[in-house]
């Protein structure tokens, strides 16, 4: 697919050592149907919109923080409950994962078996790409064996299909520059 009429909005992106829910999250997860009309009239600005730019970043820094502090209802938020999520090929060419799981259930079956087999995890985002139908996150993952304890320091990148505003799709990669191949950009 080319990108070449498709603006592309490029914005740094951290996230905070500790963290706990703020407002809106405890708004949406109280209010579900907040989410979805929120989700949609963000979804249908233009990337180039100041409104917008704003709103990805501060959901995507909250989903960040949510996860690192393990708050999966958190982090579900943003995401269709079909969403379908796919793990970097590396696992699932090592027998890690499956190609791909469905739904929260599914997600939460990933993760449980993320975490008794490797233990602590942190993921430092470091950029979000939005190009309108897609968000692209590059960062850093860390984690430590759940036996061995030794540290291990990887790249990490998502690329997020959005539909009215919510995550559809997410396809992870150990390799930002195939990320951005996948979501149709060129580094």
């Amino acid at each position: 697919m080319s990108q070449e009429n498709v603006e592309v909005v490029r914005k740094p992106l951290r996230v905070r050592e500790r963290s706990s829910r703020p407002l809106e999250q405890r708004l949406f997860l109280r209010f579900p149907r907040l989410v979805e009309a929120y989700a949609r009239l963000i979804g249908r600005l233009p990337p180039g919109s100041r409104l917008r730019q704003a709103a990805l970043w501060r959901a995507a820094r909250n989903g960040a923080e949510a996860f690192n502090r393990r708050d999966f209802e958190a982090v579900m938020i943003a995401h269709h409950p079909e969403r379908e999520f796919h793990p970097p090929r590396e696992l699932v060419d090592s027998g890690i994962a499956d190609p791909s799981y469905r739904g929260p259930a599914g997600y939460m079956a990933f993760m449980s078996n993320w975490f008794n087999a490797w233990g602590a995890l942190r993921v430092e985002p470091q950029e979000l790409i939005d190009l309108g139908d897609r968000l692209v996150m590059l960062g850093r993952v860390t984690w430590g064996g759940a036996g061995s304890g030794v540290p291990i320091d990887q790249r990490l990148a998502a690329v997020s299909d959005l539909k009215d505003g919510k995550s559809t799709r997410e396809r992870q990669y150990f390799d930002h520059t195939e990320a951005l191949e996948a979501a149709g950009l060129r580094e």
